[in-house]
């Protein structure tokens, strides 16, 4: 079994991407000193340094990475040794110019940014395995390795070239996928309008086209797109694995889902020895620190709830958004301990030193423009030492309260044109269930649709368009073993080809559900509809309101052993059911048709949580993140006050809290904007 951990690391990771090319050697021992001063445990080096390492085909310049990985051996600091393969060099594309990739209008993009890589060029895939090979070669034994980098960022910001190679390999997949393309056909559906195969060279990528081109055809192609991308790593771990044994392989995966929504993190969490993930904050007004909690979150549920490693983020403002503000105060140790809370063994950014020159000029850095005498840099040692003080936190893993089911096939089904709503988002609605639950402090693993769920006692599914009849059965045979399940509108509509379902909707979620649904009713821009509890039928909770609000989409619900929770106020669907639940073996499953108000989602998910018996914490502040992580080094508390105000947050025992080293008995006092980790006794 390949390792899972970086090799030699005794701690927790800290430190960055660091780029001393950029910097004359004068500068390298500067940085190694403050580093120490930091307390950087590890860096991530030599990801964009394929024209430095190959100056000339052919010809390698290794020296300077040499004296680079030996002085940060010297001053104890590990290394995520990158393999450079996201930037080609310029003599790269000027031999192989094909190996730039073509948008989907016949565009071919030029060299000059990053990610310019069209993945089944065969001369790129040549020239990837042979730099690859080459470092692997002279660094495997090198006492400052301690984990492979593939690549950066895949599917940033390219994931899908057109171009004719790329024509020829989704020719060679759909072969390998249909065998024939009489099955071929039968998937895609291409009796509509004439789009009939007779052989598999007949078919193209799905380039642009007069009006809404074949969505099974566009779906695959995704799904090609990414399994192509997958092909690249692997054959770079494969031959890190050869040579390097024993070093563990990683690429940074994206998944917040507001930021990559191109590649399937299930199957690329099934390749990697170490789950590693890039982490950003969408700076538009909304709580930040709730959609890094859910990308977190995610990152885990990747990692089959195994530790993963945050390997970047931002010390303050980044510099690609259309207004980047520095994070405040302490938000740094906030948003870095909150991943460690939620399953991080460690912390690291991009990058240590901020650049002089380049795109990211602007980007925050661990050494900013500003020098040692800044708030950024004090905030950064200050950091260093409490990541240092969480050192047996490594290795134990963050415990779940219920389960959230979230698909990329999914998300890129639905995604496509002419659905009955573009302001159907299916990412907006995990974005809000997400909220909802955090805002009732309770953790989340998220979930593929067809896996085992029985550990949970709640199951939400914000969106899942596309579902298959396995991951019906799966939330069936959930809820008759006990579970309470909550569904969404425009679940169960498609299978894999995005063909719908023979029948009513929702498909397969039509027995779980006990309903069927006669037609949808998309609500136009702006309009809202009032959501009526049912006498007698929905539960009753004191301050609750009378009635709830809806907006966006609206459904002709026919309950079928389903019982009507509340129903339309108003609207085509007036006097229609509006949310239902149904009582299957020893669990029930919820259903809501239209998109509620947080505050209506939080009174739904509130009855669900009654049913699944999962006790509200009222007791926890509003603002305040409790989570738990366990292991054989014990059980530690993270509390993260992201209030403006002090909170008080009663704890089940007694411990030490690490960062303070100060006792904690019955109640532990968080001033504003403060971080605490109790190792609780026993």
């Amino acid at each position: 079994m390949p390792e899972t951990t970086p090799k030699g690391l005794t701690g927790l990771a800290f430190g960055g991407d660091y780029n001393p090319e950029q910097w004359p050697q004068s500068v390298w021992h500067e940085d190694v000193r403050l580093m120490r001063e930091a307390g950087v445990t590890m860096l991530s080096v030599g990801v964009f340094s394929w024209a430095l390492l190959e100056p000339e085909p052919g010809t390698y310049a290794f020296g300077w990475l040499d004296r680079v990985l030996d002085l940060l051996h010297e001053n104890g600091v590990r290394v995520a040794l990158g393999t450079p393969t996201v930037a080609p060099p310029a003599w790269f594309y000027r031999a192989h110019p094909d190996a730039l990739p073509v948008a989907a209008d016949g565009t071919r993009y030029e060299f000059g940014s990053r990610g310019a890589i069209c993945h089944s060029n065969a001369e790129y895939r040549t020239a990837a395995a042979d730099i690859t090979t080459r470092l692997a070669m002279r660094y495997a034994d090198h006492p400052a390795l301690a984990l492979w980098h593939v690549h950066n960022e895949y599917g940033v910001p390219v994931s899908a070239c057109y171009c004719e190679s790329c024509a020829v390999w989704f020719r060679r997949w759909l072969s390998r996928t249909y065998q024939t393309v009489d099955a071929l056909n039968e998937a895609w559906g291409t009796a509509f309008w004439g789009q009939r195969y007779a052989d598999f060279d007949q078919i193209n990528p799905p380039r642009v086209t007069p009006t809404v081109g074949n969505p099974a055809q566009a779906l695959d192609y995704r799904r090609f797109a990414d399994a192509t991308m997958r092909e690249n790593f692997t054959a770079e771990r494969d031959i890190l694995h050869r040579l390097a044994p024993g070093i563990p392989v990683t690429t940074n995966f994206m998944t917040a889902l507001s930021q990559c929504d191109s590649v399937d993190y299930w199957a690329w969490g099934r390749e990697v020895d170490l789950v590693a993930n890039d982490h950003y904050l969408i700076t538009d007004g909304r709580r930040t620190h709730v959609n890094l909690a859910m990308a977190a979150d995610l990152t885990r549920s990747v990692a089959g709830g195994a530790p993963w490693l945050l390997l970047e983020h931002a010390t303050s403002g980044v510099s690609w958004q259309p207004r980047n503000p520095a994070k405040a105060p302490g938000q740094m140790a906030r948003n870095s301990l909150a991943h460690v809370a939620r399953g991080s063994d460690g912390a690291m950014f991009f990058q240590w030193r901020q650049s002089r020159r380049g795109a990211e000029k602007f980007h925050s850095a661990m050494l900013p423009h500003a020098g040692t005498d800044s708030r950024v840099w004090r905030e950064v040692v200050e950091l260093g030492a409490s990541v240092d003080a969480l050192a047996q936190v490594r290795g134990t893993r963050t415990v779940a309260d219920v389960a959230m089911l979230w698909d990329w096939h999914s998300w890129w089904a639905q995604s496509l044109q002419w659905r009955p709503s573009e302001d159907h988002d299916p990412r907006e609605r995990a974005d809000a269930f997400y909220e909802a639950l955090y805002d009732r402090h309770l953790t989340v693993d998220f979930a593929h649709p067809e896996a085992d769920l029985s550990a949970y006692p709640l199951v939400v599914v914000p969106a899942l368009y596309l579902t298959t009849s396995a991951a019906g059965d799966n939330l069936k045979e959930y809820v008759a073993g006990g579970g309470t399940l909550v569904v969404s509108y425009f679940s169960g509509i498609v299978d894999e080809h995005d063909a719908l379902h023979e029948g009513p909707h929702p498909g397969p979620l039509r027995d779980v559900l006990g309903l069927t649904v006669e037609e949808f009713s998309p609500l136009l821009k702006d309009d809202r509809v009032r959501v009526l509890r049912t006498p007698g039928r929905s539960p009753a909770v004191a301050g609750e309101d009378r009635e709830l609000i809806g907006d966006v989409w609206t459904e002709f619900v026919v309950p079928r052993g389903a019982e009507t929770i509340c129903t339309y106020g108003d609207g085509l669907t007036a006097g229609h059911p509006a949310i239902t639940r149904h009582r299957l073996g020893q669990g029930s499953a919820w259903y809501v048709s239209t998109r509620l108000t947080s505050r209506g989602l939080d009174t739904l998910l509130g009855w669900a949580a009654d049913d699944a018996r999962i006790a509200p914490r009222a007791e926890l502040p509003p603002e305040v993140e409790v989570v738990r992580r366990t292991g054989e080094s014990g059980t530690f508390l993270f509390v993260i006050n992201h209030a403006a105000t002090d909170a008080k947050v009663p704890l089940d025992a007694p411990g030490a809290e690490l960062l303070t080293g100060e006792r904690a008995a019955t109640c532990l006092a968080l001033p504003p904007g403060a971080v605490r980790v109790v190792r609780l006794d026993g």
